[in-house]
């Protein structure tokens, strides 16, 4: 949603610093989550925006459009009314411990920085200079989301983490699945 948001605030020339304005085009926005066989579809005002919010320059706006307590308020709001009332299965860097600190189950899914940005840089396809900048905005990304004064990047004290470091995707849902069922269960 953030991520919309940004790109958004890209295509209508509004500044990344400015809170009330990036506040207002949300407030004027409509974000969809749609969920579909290869994952959850992104919809900007009704167009399928899924793969260019995963731009590099979405990327890196997401988190400094994120840093705003109104806009973050605003959307903590609209994700918690996409989850009232039935079982849902969010991703996002304050979901356990803002959007959902109630929720049956948290996972915190990490991995060493250095294999964090070898992974995102293969996403991206990026090699050289351009996967020097990418690996550089990750880590100030990273940063910036740890240390914000509005809902920072942190693990829920409840949360169960997962350290995907050796782990491949398929592992890694392996190993949810199996820590949910486990959860559940108790």
């Amino acid at each position: 949603m953030y991520r919309a948001l940004a790109l958004k605030a890209i295509l209508n020339d509004v500044s990344f610093g400015d809170e009330d304005a990036l506040l207002k085009l949300a407030q004027d926005s409509r974000i969809q989550l749609e969920p579909a066989a290869t994952g959850n579809r992104v919809l900007l005002d009704g167009q399928d925006v899924t793969q260019r919010i995963r731009e590099t320059d979405v990327t890196e706006a997401a988190s400094r459009v994120s840093v705003h307590p109104k806009v973050r308020e605003w959307m903590v709001a609209q994700q918690q009314e996409m989850g009232a009332g039935a079982g849902v299965i969010m991703e996002g860097r304050d979901i356990g411990t803002k959007v959902f600190p109630n929720a049956d189950v948290k996972i915190f899914l990490d991995a060493d920085p250095v294999i964090r940005e070898q992974r995102r840089l293969r996403q991206l396809d990026l090699r050289g200079a351009a996967a020097d900048m990418s690996a550089a905005e990750l880590r100030m990304r990273d940063q910036r989301d740890r240390t914000r004064a509005a809902s920072p990047l942190v693990a829920a004290p409840d949360a169960l983490r997962l350290d995907s470091t050796t782990m491949s995707e398929d592992e890694v849902l392996e190993r949810a699945e199996e820590l949910i069922r486990k959860k559940l269960e108790s």
